[in-house]
Parts: C-alpha cells; sequence; structure tokens
C-alpha cells in the first residue's frame, strides 16, 4: 500500500472513531437526561403520594447526575426544612438562589433556616430582602413576622414597629398581623412611658399618660384625677380638656356629666378646629332638647369635618325630631356609605323609610341593623369579659395594673 493511500485509510478510521465517539457522548447525554426525568418523574409522585422521606433521594440523585438543576435544589432544600435540618437545608436553598436570585419564598426559607442555625446576621439579610422583594401576602407576612420577631429579640422596636405598619397598610383584616401590631405597640407604648417617667416624672404630660393608662383599666376617678393635675400645671396643654370631656361625659355621676360640656367648650377656646369637641356639644344639647344649639354645632362639626358619620346620625336624630325626614335620610344614607356597619343608622333609616311608605327598604335595613347590632353586642360582651379578667388579675397581683408598675406622682 502506497503512504499516500495509507494516510487516507487511517484519516478515515479517525474520522469514524470521531463520530462514533460524538454519538457516546450525545447518547450518554440522552441517557443522564432521561434518568433525571425518570427521578423527577418519581419524586413527584411520592410528594403526591404525601411521602417526602421518599422524595428526598430522588431529587438528590438528580443533583449526582446535575448539581446545577436549581428545581432539585430548591425542593431538596424546602423539604430538608420542613422536615426540621434546618443546617441540611442551607446548602441546597443557598445554591438554587445564587442559580436563579429572584426566588423570594426559597430566600425566605434560607433566612428561616439561618436563623434557626445561629446565622443571625446572615438571616437578617435574606429575610429583609424576602421582605422587600415579594408581592405575595402569605410569603411577605412569614418573612415579615421573623423579622418582627427577630427585632423585638435585639430590642430594636423601631424597626419591628416599622415593618408590621408595612404589613397592616397592605392586610388589614389578617389576625396575625393585627396582633403583632398591637403587641408591638403595646411595648413601644410601654417603653416611652418609662423613659417620660425618667426624664419628666412631675411633669404635665406624665399625668396625662397616667391618666390615659388609669382610664385603659378602667380606674375613671384616679384617671380624672390625673387629667385634672395636668391642667393645673398647664393649662393649654392640647387634648386634655377633650380627653377630661370625654371621661365626664361618659360618668354614670350625674355631677360629673354635668362637667362634660365646660371642659369641650374650653377645648374649642384652645383649638376652635376641635371638630370633636364640637360634635359632642351638638350631642349634649340634643339631651338637653335644646335642637336649635344641636343643630348649629352639628353644622359646624359637619363644616370642619365633613365625612364624619356619626356626627351625621345623630343630626339625623335631631332632624327628625324637627319633623325634617327627607335631609334626616340623605344623612343617612351619606352616613351609611361612609360607615355601613352603623346598627343606628341601619335603624333610624329604617324608621324613616316604613314612615315613607317603602316597606321593601325598610325591612332590608331592619335586617342590617340587627346583623351589625348583634355583631356589636358579641364585641362588648368580649370587651366585658377581658375587663373582668383584667379586674381579678389586678386583685390576685395585689397592685394596680397600670403600664410598667410604677407609683403615681403627685
Amino acid at each position: 500500500m502506497k503512504i499516500k493511500e495509507a494516510i487516507g485509510l487511517l484519516g478515515t478510521i479517525f474520522f469514524f472513531i470521531f463520530l462514533g465517539s460524538l454519538q457516546c457522548v450525545s447518547q450518554s447525554a440522552a441517557s443522564r437526561q432521561e434518568q433525571i426525568e425518570s427521578h423527577s418523574h418519581q419524586a413527584q409522585k411520592f410528594l403526591n403520594e404525601k411521602r417526602p422521606d421518599l422524595a428526598i433521594p430522588e431529587f438528590r440523585a438528580i443533583l449526582a447526575l446535575d448539581r446545577d438543576n436549581v428545581d432539585a435544589l430548591g425542593n431538596l432544600g424546602v423539604l430538608l426544612f420542613f422536615q426540621g435540618d434546618y443546617a441540611g437545608a442551607i446548602s441546597p436553598l443557598r445554591a438554587a438562589l445564587k442559580l436563579q436570585p429572584e426566588l423570594w419564598k426559597i430566600q425566605m426559607l434560607l433566612g428561616m433556616a439561618e436563623k434557626r442555625t445561629g446565622d443571625t446576621s446572615g438571616a437578617l439579610a435574606d429575610l429583609e430582602r424576602a421582605f422587600s422583594k415579594t408581592r405575595e401576602e402569605k410569603i411577605k407576612t412569614e418573612a415579615g413576622m421573623e423579622l418582627i420577631e427577630m427585632y423585638t429579640s435585639a430590642g430594636d422596636l423601631d424597626k419591628g414597629a416599622t415593618v408590621v405598619d408595612e404589613l397592616d397598610d397592605l392586610y388589614p383584616t389578617n389576625p396575625q398581623v393585627l396582633y403583632s401590631s398591637y403587641r408591638i405597640h403595646s411595648d413601644l407604648a410601654e417603653q416611652a412611658m418609662l423613659s417620660l417617667a425618667l426624664v419628666a416624672p412631675a411633669s404635665a404630660i406624665m399625668h396625662r399618660v397616667m391618666a390615659h393608662e388609669l382610664e385603659l383599666h378602667e380606674h375613671s376617678a384616679g384617671a380624672i384625677e390625673q387629667y385634672r393635675l395636668a391642667l393645673k400645671l398647664n393649662p393649654n396643654l392640647p387634648g386634655v380638656h377633650i380627653e377630661l370631656a370625654e371621661l365626664l361625659n361618659s360618668s354614670s355621676n350625674p355631677a360629673l356629666h354635668a362637667q362634660a360640656k365646660s371642659e369641650y367648650e374650653a377645648a374649642l377656646t384652645l383649638n376652635p378646629f376641635d371638630e370633636k369637641a364640637e360634635r359632642r356639644l351638638g350631642e349634649l344639647a340634643a339631651q338637653a332638647g335644646d335642637l336649635k344649639t344641636a343643630t348649629d354645632d352639628y353644622s359646624r362639626a359637619l363644616k370642619l369635618e365633613p365625612n364624619d358619620s356619626e356626627a351625621m346620625t345623630d343630626y339625623a336624630k335631631v332632624l327628625i325630631s324637627l319633623n325634617q325626614p327627607q335631609k334626616a335620610i340623605a344623612l343617612l344614607e351619606r352616613s351609611l356609605e361612609l360607615d355601613p356597619t352603623s346598627a343606628v343608622a341601619h335603624y333610624r333609616l329604617s324608621v324613616l323609610y316604613r314612615q315613607m311608605g317603602k316597606p321593601a327598604e325598610a325591612k332590608q335595613e331592619l335586617q342590617k341593623f340587627q346583623t351589625y347590632n348583634q355583631e356589636s353586642e358579641k364585641l362588648r360582651k368580649l370587651f366585658e369579659t377581658m375587663s373582668v379578667q383584667a379586674q381579678e388579675a389586678e386583685r390576685s397581683n395585689g397592685h394596680s395594673v397600670i403600664g410598667p408598675h410604677f407609683s403615681p406622682v403627685y
């Protein structure tokens, strides 16, 4: 065989060897992909059967074939997390997040796993990023709750309040968020009260705070005394006259109740734009049968605050007494647009509709009144129970339940 022919033959042989190797690589890749799909199918089958313990080895098998498989990394991390293996979950969760940074749920779980394994700085970074980026209520709420717990444990109540306030704005009917808001703002109030007691123990503002706490725990006589002490020290302290007036107005003692009017008037003298004081004066005038003064007071109140549904409802009652049903109906309808849960407005509108010959509308309003009145009664009983329990706890503890339990400063 000539050298030239030999070289040609060798070239042909090498070409077929190379072609064969490509086919082997292709077959190997196809075989690996088939294995991945098989393990993936099996893992899904186990998950459907609620057997995560059997699905975990399948995801591990996928990663042995393809270490950058995001789905397998994420699923493995999630399964390990919910099995309580937080340390084991961190590596696959972190790897999945590195490959695909916008997996917010994965980042949240990573932060929670880091928190449970003592990596506070890593947990904060991941939870803060997941919280700021996600828009899904469940994930955002869970990340927020974790952050709040970490902030409050570290004594950083302001950061915790920022998170809970954002959640409250987004999800105002979420019970978990509402409870967290109640707790953290209660803690902030107590913290502020302690600080005030240290820097200004004998000030008018301190007496005002004491009055708030006493009123909160239904010590009305003590609260009234504290308000009076605050005003003695500073007669022009904004807001105190209206707060004292509200307490006096709710008193069952006729002598104290009679003092409310002068406090409402004092509030208006200090602040002519105090719509609440104006409205309350209208109520007192109506109770005394002075419908002309009540009309003037309610009219001024609604000029100051045109969307005060309570003022509209009360003013409507005065207009009914003055035999002006059409004006009263207009006010009640507008009041219910602003506050559809007002049982009083529904009842009064029901009566007026019946008088105007509208039985269907009257029946509908009466049904709404009964519904909202029942809900109001449930709430009233709940708060009564809470009040009794607080008083019993106070008696059993042998001291007054007022904030952080410091002695009043007189």
